[in-house]
């Protein structure tokens, strides 16, 4: 997320009363539903060629389960790590390169040097923690807003922030942090408000980020056909990939889609992004080993979500209604 390398360039919801803010949660979860519903309702259930693709899909995801059984308790924790991994990387990245990235804000972005010290400073302080916060499911909400505010403050500092990929990719790391948040809220047990007044339950919002964390990540493959060379065989792989995507978006097939994608950003990111062959003193390996672990990244949501399925805002969970 910073500079790379060093070739410098140029309330309450009872019925006395309803919080706003839950009446606005309400009305977007009913819009949600109701579109899923419609959703869930078009898709020809009794056409044999569908019948097939679900049952299909239904071995595979019965095999995936399988093969993930004895690791089952680990895949959470493996996704949340994979998910801040280039957190730790960027760190690593800015106290190896401290002078680098000192010279290249206060020269090429005209910022005061006590004023860059300070804000790479804040940057390796916030991320790491963020980072172990994540993975120790400890204070989810704020590990969570800590790490997307990182992302956002050095895409503006940097100046990156309205280029087309670094803005797919982070936004697709910021989808992941929301799939990590959703993996560690837990719904809170009823607690008694005031003496004499009944128990009410908290408001459960994980289905919510599951939701916005599901739509942002595949945002990542909008970015991946930006830069991937157009071949007939890379044609048909973006084909199956945006179908994939929105079969994530949707949640239809989630665990199945999430599969092949996990499958297909792994391979192309170990034959793509492969650092470790060029040398410490070459550039690409700076540029190579930040699209690595970004991939990375994305890779962990997605293993929260073949890991989880997509929640209840999904067209999966509606069709067993109908």
């Amino acid at each position: 997320m910073q500079f790379r390398g060093t070739q410098f360039p140029g309330g309450r919801n009872d019925s006395f009363g309803a919080h706003p803010r839950s009446q606005r949660q309400s009305s977007l979860g009913t819009s949600t539903s109701s579109a899923l519903d419609s959703i869930a309702q078009m898709i020809p259930s009794e056409n044999p060629y569908v019948m097939k693709f679900e049952k299909f899909t239904k071995q595979v995801e019965e095999l995936i389960d399988g093969y993930l059984s004895p690791a089952k308790p680990y895949v959470p924790f493996i996704g949340r790590f994979l998910i801040v991994a280039t957190f730790f990387e960027d760190s690593l990245r800015i106290m190896s390169q401290w002078k680098e990235q000192v010279y290249y804000l206060a020269t090429f972005r005209h910022l005061y040097e006590w004023l860059v010290k300070v804000f790479l400073l804040f940057n390796i302080v916030c991320m790491i923690t963020g980072a172990v916060l994540v993975i120790l499911r400890r204070k989810p909400e704020i590990a969570t807003g800590l790490l997307s505010s990182i992302v956002l403050l050095q895409g503006f500092v940097y100046g990156l922030f309205f280029e087309p990929v670094f803005f797919f990719r982070n936004v697709s790391v910021i989808g992941g942090l929301l799939l990590a948040l959703s993996d560690s809220l837990v719904v809170d047990k009823r607690s008694l408000l005031m003496p004499g007044l009944p128990m009410m339950e908290s408001k459960d919002n994980k289905k919510y980020f599951l939701l916005v964390g599901r739509i942002m990540l595949i945002v990542l493959f909008l970015a991946f056909t930006m830069t991937i060379k157009w071949t007939i065989i890379n044609s048909l792989i973006i084909l199956i990939g945006l179908v994939s995507c929105m079969s994530i978006v949707v949640g239809y097939k989630t665990k199945f889609s999430a599969s092949f994608l996990t499958l297909l950003l792994t391979v192309n990111n170990m034959l793509t992004n492969h650092y470790w062959t060029y040398g410490y003193k070459d550039t690409r390996r700076d540029y190579l080993r930040y699209e690595f672990f970004q991939t990375l990244s994305i890779v962990g949501g997605l293993l929260l979500i073949v890991d989880t399925g997509a929640g209840e805002l999904s067209v999966d969970e509606k069709k067993k209604i109908y």
